[in-house]
């Protein structure tokens, strides 16, 4: 009995000893005693601009994804297009590998673990009713030696049930984003009406399979694009407003793949009218971002870009605690 008693009183003050709260002493709202994040910090607004901008060829005009590894930044276009392109850091093309084996309906982002990059062509926008919804896996080995080895996972989406044909720019199930982690994939959707978006998983493996819907996030924008750093527990997104004012989205310091337990920010981008696509880091610190080419003249003439931002003040604390 009197063990009993004492495993009770241990497993008491375990419970007592763990305080939920926001934990980001750069938050609103910090609480100082918490010892577990609950997710519930609250920040106020922040801006940013590009430290450079740097114009991009126009062989890749519609620049729509972007990583980083092997020294180059590697980009894409989003039509017909089946070269994946290496920039340097100022933007200039370095190298060029096409996919012959490949077809490019809408590519709309590019990804990456320890051993492959992943092509997704699930752009969906027009009439929001494909059915050829895929994401190419390639072995990173054969892809830098230009004998691409290609796996292709295709997907549908467990809640879209109707396939109606809708106008273009209002579906739910148009995704342009999405991350790799261990042995699942995540989508990031661009709800159009709603400007949210939604979280769905599948298998990292070829063949067939449902995506599963998890959790929707309220981005107040359209989402493009998304980074990853897994071993930080960090994802940023980036997209723009209905009105092209870009932002970026953060999340960190989540609960194993539930990302959105943690913290949650978002960050305006200092740039006016700009389709930002494309996002990629190296450190979590600095960030890459593509923005595609915006011409509607008179009144917009924005060229395809390169920008390089520091988020520092917002994430070195975290990233180094």
């Amino acid at each position: 009995m009197k063990k009993l008693a004492f495993l009770f009183f241990l497993m008491l003050n375990s419970i007592q000893a763990q305080i939920s709260g926001c934990t980001d002493p750069l938050s609103k709202n910090y609480n100082s005693k918490a010892t577990v994040n609950d997710g519930s910090c609250d920040y106020e607004t922040f801006k940013t601009k590009p430290i450079v901008t740097h114009r991009l060829s126009d062989s890749i005009k519609e620049t729509s994804g972007l990583v980083s590894f092997e020294q180059l930044l590697w980009t894409h276009n989003d039509d017909h297009d089946k070269t994946i392109y290496g920039l340097d850091s100022l933007g200039k093309i370095r190298r060029k590998i096409v996919l012959d084996q490949t077809l490019n309906h809408d590519w709309e982002e590019i990804s990456q673990d320890s051993s492959h990059i992943y092509i997704g062509d699930f752009g969906n926008n027009a009439s929001g009713n494909r059915t050829d919804l895929h994401i190419l896996k390639i072995e990173k080995k054969s892809f830098l030696a230009e004998k691409p080895v290609i796996e292709t996972i295709s997907f549908s989406y467990s809640d879209q049930t109707d396939l109606t044909p809708q106008k273009p720019n209002t579906t739910n199930f148009d995704c342009e984003a999405f991350i790799v982690s261990k042995d699942s994939i995540y989508l990031f959707t661009k709800q159009w009406h709603s400007s949210k978006t939604s979280i769905y998983v599948l298998p990292n493996q070829s063949g067939n399979h449902i995506a599963q819907f998890k959790k929707t996030l309220d981005t107040k924008g359209l989402v493009t694009g998304a980074t990853y750093l897994e071993a930080k527990k960090l994802i940023v997104l980036c997209g723009y407003s209905k009105f092209g004012k870009p932002f970026l989205y953060l999340l960190y310091d989540f609960k194993n793949s539930d990302f959105l337990s943690g913290n949650k920010r978002r960050i305006d981008l200092q740039l006016s009218f700009h389709q930002i696509e494309g996002i990629a880091t190296n450190n979590g610190l600095h960030y890459y971002l593509t923005n595609e080419a915006l011409v509607r003249k008179p009144i917009l003439n924005v060229p395809q870009q390169i920008h390089y931002f520091d988020l520092s003040p917002i994430l070195n604390s975290y990233l180094h605690k």
